[in-house]
């Protein structure tokens, strides 16, 4: 019976000081403000901390009334505690909270207004192409 509830101790004292990895990117843009899709999914407005599970590959779309809607390719790579063998080690042996935190700013562009004398030219340009095509090229559906 002690025997046996030492090694019931000891696996209770075990369990409750196995590891802990966190990830988190935060997105940062100058200016704050603007909305943040990873993915296509919705996080939140700059400055926002977002959570995730795997490495590799991000889009990042970002959004904000007079700028440019941009969308921005990231990796995140793995730090050097998330490695075979050292990444079991870190997930369910190591008894403290490990943090991998990684930061993107990124600069948002303002929004060009295109004279109206350009956008003009384009179209007159458009118009005389589109009446350069003959009749006999647009096909009919009956």
């Amino acid at each position: 019976m002690g025997r046996s509830a030492r090694w019931m101790a000891i696996a209770i004292v075990a369990a409750g000081l196995t590891g802990c990895v966190e990830r988190r990117f935060l997105v940062e843009s100058n200016p704050a403000g603007a909305a943040v899709f990873v993915n296509g999914d919705f996080k939140g407005t700059t400055p926002v901390s977002v959570p995730f599970t795997y490495y590799g590959k991000y889009e990042i779309t970002l959004a904000r009334d007079g700028f440019d809607t941009h969308s921005f390719s990231t990796q995140l790579r793995r730090p050097w505690f998330e490695f075979f063998p050292l990444d079991f080690f870190a997930e369910n042996v190591y008894p403290l909270h490990l943090q991998d935190n990684h930061r993107l700013h990124f600069d948002l562009q303002p929004l060009t207004q295109q004279r109206a004398e350009d956008v003009l030219n384009q179209a007159n340009g458009l118009r005389q192409k589109g009446l350069g095509i003959g009749n006999d090229q647009i096909p009919i559906d009956n």
